[in-house]
């Protein structure tokens, strides 16, 4: 009675500390704590001051000019001849200048800016998404391996069991040393698979808490039924939608009109510019004066040694090869959604089989065991309709696995987190 009491007791202990860890908890953890997040965040913020920097330049620019020399030389008109002075000078003076017109070569560099702000944020959502599904892969593959620990476990314990009775059989001399030692071996593959099963699945966990930068428990408890449940996600999406709603192809759109726009820019910059100019500048030189400026000026770059129509072509070049590489894209996204809709209907009907072909399994394998007992099989038989079983049970359980990752995937490549 107080043995039992104590068992109660350790078990509702255990179970009021067991920690829960929901799938979307652990995705939203990695989100939070990951560094490929935070660096994507300060890359949205340099971009924004990359903004604000190209947009400076159609404000107006002042600055301040000062300058000192301790000699030079004035030449002075004295009865028709001229002679030199050497006396120190100094000035200062303010300057402001503002562009008017460059031909909107600025106009569009402030649009190129802009746009990479834009494709900041959507490398956010395409880093956050791909994250996402790693957290899922690797949540995932723990509830696989904890669902084939326990169906290794439970033919580890069969395997032992044929083993003890092959062994009892033996000494009753009716069966064979060779029934006995090839149970056994069958004992020890068992174990072998079971540390293997155990090994993957500690791996999983491991890195799993390095993503979401928390250590997950021995008794934490997993969402199990997310790996059998068909998600709200259609199958027969369509295809043109994913790829509308792709981060990446958004991001090749936009770098397609960014390099255009930088085309365009380094392109009008053959034209000049138009330029608002004022000054106000105090002179101490022989003399002492204030001098004043306010005007217009016009630069026009006659040759630059081919350096602004280099820059030009560089654009234009960089405009075509992100037309290609976005055609480019589309193609491989199309083949990789349309491959996943295919393997998604082929998953279901290989979970369909599967549990059949397990349900056949049991039953030979108790026909199998009867007969065996009687002599009227040999262990080879035994032994393989217990594999049977086993890989059919295993089989199960990947093919729900890889199922719900195609699911996944089709998320991700919509730029969804969950």
């Amino acid at each position: 009675m107080k043995k039992s009491f104590l068992f109660y007791s350790v078990f509702l202990i255990s179970s009021l500390c067991a920690k829960t860890l929901s799938l979307n908890e652990a995705i939203d953890k990695t989100l939070h704590n990951h560094p490929d997040i935070k660096t994507f965040i300060l890359k949205i913020s340099q971009s924004q001051q990359s903004y604000k920097s190209e947009r400076s330049a159609l404000l107006p620019q002042i600055s301040l000019q000062a300058n000192y020399n301790p000699i030079q030389t004035y030449a002075l008109p004295v009865n028709g001849q001229f002679h030199t002075v050497d006396k120190d000078s100094w000035g200062v003076g303010v300057g402001v200048k503002e562009k008017l017109w460059d031909f909107s070569s600025t106009d569009s560099k402030i649009k190129a800016a802009k746009l990479d702000k834009e494709i900041a944020t959507l490398s956010l959502q395409e880093a956050k998404a791909l994250l996402a599904y790693r957290v899922k892969s690797l949540y995932k593959l723990m509830l696989v391996q904890k669902a084939a620990l326990k169906v290794q476990k439970e033919d580890l314990k069969r395997k032992k069991a044929y083993y003890k009775q092959a062994q009892a059989l033996y000494k009753q001399g009716l069966k064979t040393k060779a029934d006995k030692s090839r149970f056994l071996a069958e004992v020890y593959t068992a174990k072998d698979n079971l540390a293997i099963t155990q090994a993957t699945y500690q791996k999983a966990k491991t890195t799993l808490s390095l993503y979401i930068a928390e250590t997950i428990d021995t008794n934490t408890t997993l969402q199990s039924d997310i790996l059998y449940k068909t998600p709200l996600q259609k199958t027969k999406n369509n295809i043109k939608n994913i790829l509308e709603e792709n981060p990446q192809l958004h991001i090749d759109k936009l770098s397609i009109e960014k390099n255009r726009l930088l085309h365009k820019a380094a392109h009008n910059a053959h034209y000049g510019s138009i330029d608002a100019i004022a000054s106000l500048t105090h002179l101490d030189t022989l003399n002492s004066y204030d001098s004043k400026l306010v005007g217009i000026s016009f630069n026009l770059p006659l040759y630059a040694g081919g350096k602004l129509s280099a820059q030009a072509q560089k654009a234009k070049i960089a405009t075509q090869i992100s037309k290609e590489l976005e055609a480019s894209k589309q193609i491989k996204l199309k083949e990789e959604i349309k491959s996943l809709l295919i393997d998604i209907t082929r998953y279901q009907q290989t979970i369909s089989a599967k549990k059949a072909q397990l349900a056949a399994a049991k039953e030979s394998a108790k026909v199998l065991e009867a007969r065996y007992k009687e002599g009227m099989s040999t262990y080879i038989q035994l032994l393989d309709g217990a594999m049977q079983e086993l890989n059919s049970r295993l089989a199960i359980i990947q093919a729900y696995y890889t199922r719900s990752l195609a699911y996944d995937r089709i998320l991700y490549l919509e730029g969804k987190i969950k």
